[in-house]
């Protein structure tokens, strides 16, 4: 297992097959022209896509994430590099940088794998507000998720909703519609420390989903015209759509990779005019030209301000012990995880 890197050294996280991860020593990279060189001292571990990797549930041939330059012609297929959330200190810029370059020592965000150090483009690196501290700002990608959903879910004033799942995506989601004048939020979830933070999160009611049938027709009769699938839980879209009212939206966000999705679509689904929409934060809803992925991305940075997501941290881990941060997630044991390069977080 690898030390504590030196400056002059870098250590990144390699996905070697399925459940099995690597973490590589070599030499601190030097920006090329237009790059700047960032020193990480955090990077969160996704949940969801970036575990389905870890399991090896992903396609080998599916491209990692064409919207996203680090990763831009990248597939699952073993070994790779993963992670898309790191916060650090701008070390340097390689030569030919852009004039509106972030100033060196400022704290940028980067959708980049998990690496002690790294060079990226200036173009893709965002800076991370003042007053936002690093452990939220890498928890960024899950807010600005929630800003999608609720640009695909589209919430009406009035509008009763529920929301299945209350890890961090849907205690973002949750964080985010307590503040539209809805006609009503329930949240369903298993575990009694997610449903309490869902209440603090701004959810008038958090349910189990053993109780969520009866409950949520009890406060919403006929059911919830919104409903959002956030629990990565293959089993759980099927009653995200019963608690749905008739001609209600069912916005499915969880990505289900490695196997089938069991759905009942010969009852409610059918009889009810239920609409199911996809929603993925590598391409936005059809908006109109106003809209883009900057705007949106500006949006989440403006709400992560108010929104204390670093709360939901319950497991930190250097960076050069990474493989027992995935086994703790996959267990189901932690929230949000972070994986520390170094001290400065």
């Amino acid at each position: 297992m690898p030390g504590p890197s030196s400056s002059a050294e870098r250590l990144s996280v390699w996905f070697e097959s399925p459940r099995r991860v690597a973490v590589r020593r070599g030499p601190a990279p030097e920006p090329a022209a237009g790059e700047a060189r960032v020193r990480t001292s955090v990077s969160a571990i996704s949940t969801g896509t970036e575990l389905a990797a870890w399991r090896g549930d992903l396609d080998p041939a599916l491209p990692r994430d064409e919207t996203l330059g680090a990763h831009a012609g990248g597939s699952f297929r073993f070994p790779f590099p993963y992670g898309y959330a790191s916060v650090g200190r701008l070390e340097t810029l390689g030569p030919a940088a852009p004039a509106a370059a972030p100033a060196v020592g400022s704290r940028v965000f980067a959708f980049v794998p998990h690496q002690s150090v790294f060079c990226a483009p200036v173009d893709d690196l965002l800076p991370v507000p003042a007053g936002v501290p690093d452990e939220r700002a890498a928890l960024f990608p899950y807010l600005e998720t929630a800003v999608n959903l609720l640009l695909d879910g589209a919430p009406r004033i009035g509008e009763r909703v529920v929301v299945v799942g209350q890890g961090v995506l849907g205690l973002a989601l949750t964080a985010l519609l307590s503040r539209y004048p809805l006609g009503g939020l329930i949240t369903v979830e298993p575990k009694p420390e997610r449903r309490r933070r869902s209440l603090a999160f701004g959810a008038r009611e958090a349910v189990t989903p053993e109780e969520a049938p009866e409950r949520v027709q009890r406060a919403f009769p006929g059911g919830a015209e919104l409903v959002f699938e956030v629990s990565g839980n293959r089993s759980a879209l099927d009653p995200a759509i019963r608690a749905a009212a008739r001609d209600g939206r069912v916005i499915a966000g969880s990505w289900l990779a490695g196997g089938k999705t069991p759905l009942e679509l010969g009852g409610w689904f059918h009889r009810g005019r239920i609409r199911i929409v996809s929603s993925q934060v590598s391409h936005l809803p059809p908006l109109g030209p106003s809209w883009s992925i900057e705007r949106r991305r500006r949006t989440a940075w403006e709400l992560l301000g108010s929104v204390a997501l670093e709360t939901l941290v319950s497991l930190r881990v250097p960076l050069a012990d990474a493989g027992k941060a995935y086994v703790r997630l996959d267990a189901g044991e932690e929230l949000a995880a972070l994986l520390v390069s170094s001290s400065s977080a």
